[in-house]
């Protein structure tokens, strides 16, 4: 931990509880389709929390629905989606406090950096929103994947691999620490605490 210097943060789970409202979205973006087959999709979703919009819409459809969809009619959709997204995410209800505070405390002992599945322009505004930005060096999300906005973030920064973690609630951002070569730390996820180099259960403990 005493060499810990950048830590890399997902958004949704982590410094927003937003999953409740990502589900909502996407059963309210794909209501025309039947509703067990929309369910699939949500499991799906809330399993891989890390990936972006794009990727799920695209499995709906052409893994679950086994229909072909355009990229102009992803896009749409998501972008249907972002709307939602920026009615429901910006009342300062959905922070969760036990990250949010530690951020506003540390942000200048950290190099601190999110790196979501989330739209990236709609990250922006809802940090924006929410009076987040100032606390990070950079804000990025998809359609880059996950693993991408890590390697692209490293290659970068000049940061050494030793002195960073990602903290995040999905097996997506594991996997892209893994890949990375980057201590991954588990939060709001207890099923990660396997997969986690340590596990955090409260910011106030773990950051000691």
């Amino acid at each position: 931990m005493n060499k810990l210097k950048t830590i890399l943060w997902d958004f949704d789970g982590v410094i927003i509880d937003s999953n409740s409202i990502r589900d909502l979205g996407f059963r309210s973006i794909l209501k025309a389709f039947d509703k067990e087959k929309v369910e699939e999709l949500i499991k799906y979703h809330q399993y891989n929390g890390g990936l972006s919009r794009y990727i799920k819409i695209r499995y709906f459809y052409n893994e679950i629905m086994n229909i072909e969809i355009s990229d102009t009619e992803v896009k749409k959709l998501a972008e249907e989606f972002s709307v939602i997204m920026k009615k429901k995410l910006t009342d300062k209800t959905v922070l969760i406090n036990d990250s949010v505070n530690f951020i506003k405390k540390n942000y200048n002992n950290y190099n601190f950096h999110i790196v979501s599945g989330s739209d990236q322009a709609e990250l922006r505004f809802l940090c924006k929103k929410l009076g987040l930005s100032e606390y990070f060096k950079s804000i990025h999300g998809s359609p880059t994947p996950k693993n991408e906005l890590v390697l692209n973030l490293l290659n970068n920064s000049g940061y050494s691999e030793s002195t960073v973690c990602l903290i995040g609630d999905s097996i997506n951002d594991y996997e892209a620490a893994q890949l990375n070569g980057i201590k991954f730390f588990g939060y709001n996820n207890k099923s990660l605490e396997s997969k986690s180099s340590s596990y955090i259960k409260s910011f106030d403990a773990f950051f000691v």
